[in-house]
């Protein structure tokens, strides 16, 4: 390989790189609020639980009384130093696997979506240590000021676990499928439809048509793997009786909450879901877009 296709390799992935991140850390400040509020829905067992919330406008009135505006703010600092790394590695492994998925007998829209489940299972390795610390605040309904600081629950989850499947790392079957089906969907449907409606020459109804495309493949991408979402919260966050371990892996998870709360407790947490990674979906997509196409121009 020539040094100069050496360096036009590297330019194109530090292209992807810059651009995923900047996609990630926009969309988690702008969406986290809802990232607490799904959680604390997800993680409440029924109507049986004393800090049961009625509705999703309970939920946002109660946590801004009992624990202020940084309530929802709670667990923000592991995604915040995860979504960098996180979302680059999901725009970067996808590009890397729709390369060479493009060397197989895969037709191109099969092909985007298996890059796109490639690049969701690599994501889920490298995020589920900071899912861990991040649900874990999230439940906790302190006030903000008196919560454990992220690295400090950290430290309180390794010195009890480890970094195993019991602690940093507890989830991870759930948290694989999570992401898995979301960016299977997320990025064939995306790509997909597209590259089917024919691109605008007004800016403007262009922006309009991808973030409209983004936003219904979130939407949908959401809407699929929830099940997958409510167990990682429920084996991440507190058990219903301290000490003793109830949700332990993923499907094991998913048939208790069937059995005991019926077919719509796995879909807890679905409306703030939506109302985050529907919008969220398209703002990545189309921060990502925008700064490599910048990037792309300017370096």
């Amino acid at each position: 390989m020539t040094a100069t296709k050496q360096r036009s390799l590297a330019r194109e992935s530090s292209h992807q790189i810059i651009a995923g991140g900047s996609a990630g850390l926009v969309e988690i400040c702008l969406m986290h609020p809802l990232d607490v509020v799904k959680t604390r829905f997800q993680i409440q067992r029924g109507t049986s639980d004393p800090n049961s919330y009625k509705n999703l406008g309970d939920c946002f009135r109660t946590i801004f009384r009992n624990e202020g505006i940084y309530g929802f703010y709670k667990g923000i600092m592991p995604p915040i130093l995860a979504e960098t790394p996180k979302r680059a590695v999901k725009f970067f492994t996808f590009e890397q696997y729709k390369k060479l998925l493009a060397l197989t007998p895969l037709s191109t829209g099969l092909a985007l979506s298996v890059a796109g489940l490639g690049s969701g299972l690599t994501e889920a390795i490298v995020v589920n240590p900071f899912e861990v610390v991040k649900v874990s605040l999230q439940a906790n309904r302190d006030s903000f000021k008196e919560q454990p600081s992220s690295f400090g629950q950290a430290r309180r989850i390794i010195n009890a676990e480890g970094f195993g499947l019991k602690g940093l790392n507890k989830g991870l079957t759930s948290t694989l499928g999570r992401h898995g089906v979301f960016n299977m969907i997320y990025f064939g449907f995306y790509f997909n439809v597209k590259d089917a409606i024919p691109a605008s020459q007004d800016p403007t109804l262009e922006f309009m048509r991808k973030f409209a495309i983004g936003l219904t493949s979130g939407t949908i991408s959401s809407c699929v793997n929830i099940p997958f979402d409510v167990a990682k919260s429920r084996i991440q966050g507190p058990q219903p009786v301290p000490g003793e371990i109830k949700y332990r892996t993923c499907f094991q998870t998913m048939g208790l909450v069937y059995r005991e709360e019926g077919y719509l407790a796995l879909y807890k947490g679905l409306v703030p879901k939506i109302m985050r990674l529907g919008p969220g979906g398209a703002v990545m997509l189309l921060v990502y877009e925008y700064v490599s196409g910048w990037l792309q121009e300017n370096w």
